[in-house]
């Protein structure tokens, strides 16, 4: 009796470890605290909204902060990967730490899905970033909707200020072949840290090369800064952001000097205002009126709207991996790999998504609108 028992016992345990592996881990890494964290708050805010049961399987979300900081998200996905043991990594919500992430994820050969801009981190798609995809739209894609945009408002020239890292390198590089393409010169080139407490420095440079315009290459609320001072300091030509800084959070500690801004972003942000023919308007309006129930009227920005596709990758892709393997193995991560890169016409709050072996981000042009600041708010620029 008692060896029949301790049997028994034995296929319950068994049983409960077969149905603890058959849950779909996910790990998540946002920007909650430091410097990011206006864009990383609406990205926790949003996956709870993201579904906890997808093919039948249940779904865990392990949500870390990094803090804003590149150390610690590398600290984190090693974390999730090697003691959590996830299927798949979200994250992080800065190009920095996405980028110091990739190294990581690969040698794991675990699928990451990031949520920041850089175009570097999905490119080229080599041995490493092939486990590597992403939400945001790419900085090229930014650049030629800011140029255009210049052209046609008769800029000439640009002076350029953004961050001292990926971010804002990235930025330059994209926006300087587009710009050069198109007979725009840039006369000036300045950095400043996204912690940094003062610019005038570089807002001087910027202004004695009398630029047409100014294009500031920040995200969140630091990339306020440099344009709070070049209107301090008198600056009257154009000024122009990047979807770096598509948020309220913004809005309110830039205020006044901010009336005027010229930005590209993704539909989301203005998607009430989109023609019903707009084939990313019913997508983004649903997320919209999740994010708004659960936050209230008017909170939504575009980072939270990165995390929710993201989601939507995940829940395309999970029940295709499912086919294949059971989560927590090797075969399955391997799996979720290939269903990501094979995710065809995906509705998401930001575009379109068709992913291939060469493109991992899977955006086109439907992916991005301008956008000017008047009023405090966003109004489309048709």
């Amino acid at each position: 009796m008692k060896l029949k028992n301790t049997l028994l016992a034995a296929i319950g345990l068994a049983f409960v470890a077969t149905a603890a592996q058959a849950d779909v881990n996910v790990g998540v890494i946002v920007s909650a605290t430091g410097p990011a964290a206006s864009l990383g708050i609406p990205e926790k805010n949003t996956l709870a909204m993201l579904p906890t049961t997808i093919g039948g399987e249940k779904v865990n979300y392990i949500v870390l902060d990094d803090a804003s900081d590149t150390t610690t998200a590398v600290k984190n996905i090693r974390k999730l990967i090697s003691e959590d043991k996830v299927d798949v990594v979200i994250g992080s919500t800065i190009s920095p730490n996405s980028l110091a992430m990739i190294d990581v994820a690969a040698e794991a050969q675990t699928p990451m899905i990031s949520m920041a801009a850089s175009a570097r981190i999905v490119e080229p798609v080599d041995d490493k970033r092939r486990w590597v995809f992403k939400t945001p739209q790419n900085d090229a894609q930014m650049s030629t909707a800011i140029v255009e945009h210049m052209t046609n408002s008769g800029v000439k020239t640009v002076g350029f200020i953004g961050f001292a890292d990926a971010y804002g390198e990235g930025w330059y590089e994209q926006f300087k072949s587009v710009a050069e393409a198109r007979k725009l010169q840039i006369v000036a080139n300045e950095r400043f840290n996204r912690n940094d407490t003062s610019v005038t420095g570089q807002v001087l440079k910027v202004m004695s090369a009398r630029p047409d315009a100014v294009l500031i290459a920040g995200s969140g609320t630091p990339a306020a800064l440099p344009q709070k001072t070049l209107k301090e300091r008198g600056y009257a030509g154009k000024l122009y952001q990047t979807h770096g800084v598509a948020n309220n959070d913004f809005l309110r500690v830039c205020g006044k000097d901010c009336e005027g801004t010229f930005l590209p972003a993704g539909p989301v942000l203005v998607a009430a205002q989109l023609p019903d023919s707009n084939p990313v308007k019913k997508a983004a309006m649903d997320y919209i009126t999740k994010y708004e129930a659960a936050h209230g009227k008017g909170s939504v920005s575009t980072f939270g709207a990165h995390a929710w596709d993201a989601g939507q990758l995940m829940s395309a892709a999970i029940p295709v991996a499912l086919k294949k393997a059971k989560p927590g193995t090797v075969e399955f991560r391997a799996a979720m790999r290939d269903a990501l890169e094979g995710i065809k016409e995906l509705p998401g709050a930001h575009g379109i998504f068709n992913m291939s072996p060469t493109d991992h981000l899977g955006f086109d042009q439907r992916s991005r609108v301008m956008v000017e600041i008047q009023n405090g708010t966003w109004k489309l620029v048709k």
